[in-house]
């Protein structure tokens, strides 16, 4: 390789990366903005009371539906069209999204654009860590989605400093000025070029029902996603009902759910870098990730047998449990890596949104065993099972690390 082209390869890292990561960090900051603004916008539309969580559950099926239904549209087209085409549209739409929700005049209104910013949300981390996965090289594209998670995490945190300090109005408006800042930005970018080699060819792409066809793609979708379960069952259980389990274990002073999300958030953030790192020290993706599932068991225990604690060390106590789950990045680069590019693009941007979407049968369950268990132990049975199931799926799994992504399935 001549000068010329390793300074092409370097510039071609760099914008991929760089861009990747703050189109995610875009990603992340409307994803939660709305449970932070959630009851000043709904009050300003003429909610109150019992309606603001009837209406704020509503909003958020809505924008998780449209994530659902997302994740699916976008991987079929990042397969078929390209990763770049993706990159372009998901973000226009939650941009164009996230302007309209500052001028809504009704809830309908307002769960119509979460709908649509949920479509666009969708589609964001799976084609970015697919291009960043494809243009680097294997023994290194570690590094580059560790980034990508780490930079795309801080988004939450911009959130909660613009939700608190603005009105919700302003803090959409920001959103859908970044996301268009980013938009400009995303000319630079450069194909994959694994998949230009395969785009005019006549090979099946995008083919999201040829998944469940074979039992050996199945087995190995369904195992992608099942190894992110404690992330959500952290994450939609433990944190979101932090108030109540603040109260029920004597926390000395009244525990906010926004302050939960946030120092969750910001455990996260040194868990996806470090997650990341890990993987590419010890050239193993599932080592890093039982690590961390590992983690994330011994905190959940520590989390929920803990009484009578002040709000600094429960809080403490989110931000360890958000480094635990911050093997995010290795969970989305592990399952772009388990298929081959003409079906890569549909697997990585639908499994973290199905399991994004497994906070529904989670929360669920703990709500069914919450009348005969408690609170707290209906919480460790889910949790026993959410990292059980994490382990079977991730022993079930062929390791990653290092392997040559240049093939296509034969579907």
């Amino acid at each position: 390789m001549n000068g010329q082209t390793k300074e092409l390869s370097k510039n071609i890292f760099n914008s991929t990366v760089l861009v990747s990561s703050l189109g995610y960090f875009v990603d992340i900051y409307d994803l939660i903005l709305f449970g932070i603004v959630r009851i000043p916008s709904l009050t300003f539309l003429g909610v109150h009371g019992s309606q603001l969580i009837d209406s704020g559950v509503y909003l958020l099926n809505m924008q998780m539906g449209g994530m659902l239904i997302g994740g699916i549209i976008w991987g079929i087209l990042g397969d078929k069209k390209g990763r770049i085409s993706v990159l372009f549209g998901s973000i226009f739409l939650y941009s164009a999204a996230n302007f309209a929700n500052a001028w809504v005049g009704s809830v309908q209104m307002y769960a119509i654009l979460r709908f649509l910013a949920g479509v666009g949300l969708a589609g964001e981390l799976g084609a970015a860590v697919t291009l960043v996965n494809e243009t680097m090289t294997k023994e290194t594209r570690g590094y580059g989605t560790a980034m990508v998670a780490t930079i795309g995490v801080m988004g939450a945190i911009l959130a909660a400093v613009i939700g608190e300090e603005y009105n919700w109005q302003t803090a959409y408006i920001v959103g859908g000025i970044l996301g268009l800042l980013i938009l400009i930005m995303r000319i630079s970018l450069f194909e994959s070029g694994m998949y230009k080699s395969i785009r005019t060819s006549d090979v099946n792409k995008g083919q999201f029902l040829k998944l469940f066809t074979s039992k050996d793609r199945f087995f190995r979708y369904l195992n992608c996603i099942l190894i992110g379960l404690p992330i959500w069952y952290v994450v939609g259980v433990l944190i979101t009902f932090s108030p109540e389990f603040g109260k029920f274990l004597g926390v000395t002073g009244p525990i906010l759910a926004g302050k939960s999300i946030m120092f969750t958030y910001i455990g996260l953030i040194f868990g996806d870098f470090i997650s990341g790192f890990l993987s590419q020290f010890l050239k193993s993706r599932k080592k890093a990730v039982a690590i961390f599932i590992v983690l994330t068991g011994i905190f959940v225990i520590v989390y929920l047998f803990s009484h009578g604690l002040s709000p600094v060390y429960f809080y403490s106590l989110c931000v360890l449990l958000g480094i635990s789950i911050g093997y995010w990045a290795v969970f989305v680069t592990t399952a772009s890596e388990q298929f081959g590019t003409n079906l890569r693009a549909t697997v990585t941007t639908t499994v973290p949104n199905f399991i994004r979407g497994s906070v529904i049968p989670i929360t669920l369950v703990f709500g069914l065993l919450r009348i005969p268990f408690g609170l707290v132990y209906s919480a460790l049975i889910v949790g026993v099972i959410s990292v059980i199931i994490a382990f079977i799926s991730l022993y079930n799994l062929k390791e990653t690390y290092g392997v040559e992504l240049d093939y296509v399935e034969k579907i």
